[in-house]
């Protein structure tokens, strides 16, 4: 055997080795046998279109995360006059999209000026001069800023999605930015559904508002309440387990918000009710001890999704940036809302736009059709290559098995998932991987007919050969990379696979299918071709 075809036999040995172990996990009946423990974890993940789950679009309401960045940049901005002793009112945000407050002195106006133009030069400020000598300003976003704004709270809420994802243990999530401020989730092979959705579209907006107190409950009931101000449903958890809601008035802008959580767990108090425990960033804790230190004795609420779970009266200053929110929950409610605040609250609120659900029976139905398709163009193949090309078609199928396995080992190494438009994908490379070998036999042919000699036409017909399914097969790659990416989930999935399924048969065609032809031929000059 001449050392060439020695050394391309082991490389062709090895690589199949390895592609039949990554490739078995993937096989039912391999993944619950013995020797599972010796294979790679690693196997094919199926997509939501063959095992079921659920389908999620949820629109993100970018308004609301740009009024309440207004609002915390209006804080940031009294805290900072304040140090150089400029005083101006507690700043408001209005309409959602201006934030308004007043300067006391005017002969500070041009300090204060020269402070926005310099720590604040993202807003457009204006204002105007008072007959009581004090000075109005209005601060806008810059049209730059107002779209970073945007563009970065739609990728906050992508990653706090996919943090609760992770956490609640669904694998192989597909989660990605959708136009005009959507998100698409798709959860395989979810088993609680109902749960999986309350924690995704759980906005998990935590709010800190101060208590405004002496508001008449009659009144505020109607939704009649001063300046500034909003009435919030307040929940008390009934000892059935069911709530009832009282009415509650708050000041409108947040005093502090739950995107300076680091971490929030599970608790107990001392009658063993639990209770989630918060603990701040050191921005956070910095802001709540001001907080709590400039309303001793006044009530603070506890703002979560629009409704207030619980107004205690602030005793002392709290120092250490840690909190509680206590609410009467059952212990899987206190872990679900410890999920969603540890991974990060949305930095705007969520609506879910459309759901759908995918049950097991029609991912199974849709497994069976691909497999029979599969099946059935493999068969059809196979049988007109050896009837057509004779011995050379038994190689050509021989060749095509190893292109199967190559792909199924690729998606398990990668950690790929195969949908259903990705069973398409393995059928349409099988038909090009044959399509790489008719080109390969036709060639040989037309040697043999030139009265070469056996070996002489296999060698000269795949290097006549190789260039031009190069040429193909890497175009058709360009082609499958721009889909998976710029593609959305199926065509991603058949972009996957169409990938793996042209490296693969580029090296069986060219590599494997070579050898297999030395090895019939070498070194018997009269063994006939058949082809």
């Amino acid at each position: 055997m001449r050392e060439g075809l020695r050394w391309r036999l082991l490389v062709a040995i090895f690589v199949l080795a390895v592609g039949v172990v990554y490739a078995l996990p993937s096989i039912p009946a391999i993944g619950t046998s013995p020797i599972k423990k010796f294979l790679p974890e690693e196997k094919v993940s199926l997509g939501l279109d063959l095992q079921g789950g659920i389908h999620l679009v949820l629109g993100v309401d970018v308004d609301k995360a740009l009024s309440n960045n207004l609002s915390l940049m209006g804080q940031d901005i009294r805290s900072v006059a304040r140090d150089e002793k400029i005083f101006i009112l507690q700043p408001r945000v209005a309409q959602g999209e201006k934030l308004e407050f007043v300067l006391l002195k005017s002969s500070q106006k041009e300090a204060l000026d020269a402070l926005l133009k310099k720590s604040f030069n993202r807003l457009n400020a204006e204002s105007t001069v008072l007959e009581n000598k004090k000075v109005r300003y209005t601060l806008t976003y810059t049209p730059e800023y107002r779209k970073y704004v945007a563009d970065l709270t739609l990728d906050q809420a992508v990653k706090t999605i996919r943090n609760r994802v992770d956490q609640f243990g669904v694998a192989e999530p597909d989660i990605r930015k959708q136009q005009g401020y959507r998100i698409q989730v798709q959860l395989p092979g979810l088993s609680d559904t109902e749960r999986a959705i309350k924690i995704i579209g759980k906005t998990a907006h935590l709010e800190f508002k101060m208590v405004r107190e002496g508001v008449d409950p009659a009144k505020a009931a109607k939704g009649i309440v001063p300046p500034g101000t909003e009435a919030v449903q307040e929940l008390h958890r009934n000892p059935d387990g069911t709530y009832t809601e009282s009415v509650i008035v708050l000041n409108k802008n947040a005093a502090l918000t739950g995107d300076t959580i680091s971490d929030a767990r599970v608790a107990y108090d001392k009658f063993n009710n639990p209770y989630v425990a918060i603990t701040f960033n050191s921005s956070g804790a910095r802001r709540f001890e001001e907080l709590t230190g400039q309303n001793v004795k006044k009530r603070m609420a506890i703002v979560l999704d629009g409704k207030v779970y619980s107004a205690p009266v602030i005793q002392e200053k709290i120092r250490g940036g840690r909190a509680s929110i206590s609410g009467s929950f059952t212990t899987e409610e206190a872990h679900d809302l410890a999920i969603v605040l540890r991974a990060g609250s949305l930095p705007a609120p969520v609506k879910i736009l459309e759901e759908r659900s995918v049950g097991p029976s029609l991912g199974q139905e849709s497994i069976d059709q691909g497999i029979t398709a599969t099946l059935v163009g493999g068969a059809l193949v196979m049988i007109f290559m050896m009837i057509y090309y004779g011995f050379s078609g038994v190689i050509a199928n021989l060749v095509l098995f190893m292109n199967i396995i190559f792909i199924i080992a690729g998606l398990a190494a990668f950690g790929a998932t195969l949908t259903l438009p990705g069973i398409a994908g393995i059928i349409l490379t099988l038909g090009m991987a044959v399509d790489a070998n008719v080109i390969i036999f036709e060639r040989i042919r037309e040697e043999v007919r030139r009265g070469l000699t056996p070996l002489k036409a296999v060698e000269e017909g795949f290097s006549s050969a190789t260039l031009t399914i190069f040429d193909a097969n890497v175009t058709t790659l360009l082609a499958a990379i721009i889909l998976y990416q710029f593609g959305t989930g199926p065509i991603r999935g058949f972009a996957v696979t169409l990938s793996l399924g042209i490296l693969a048969s580029m090296f069986t065609a060219i590599f494997c299918a070579r050898i297999i032809f030395g090895l019939w031929i070498n070194g018997k000059p009269g063994r006939k071709l058949s082809i």
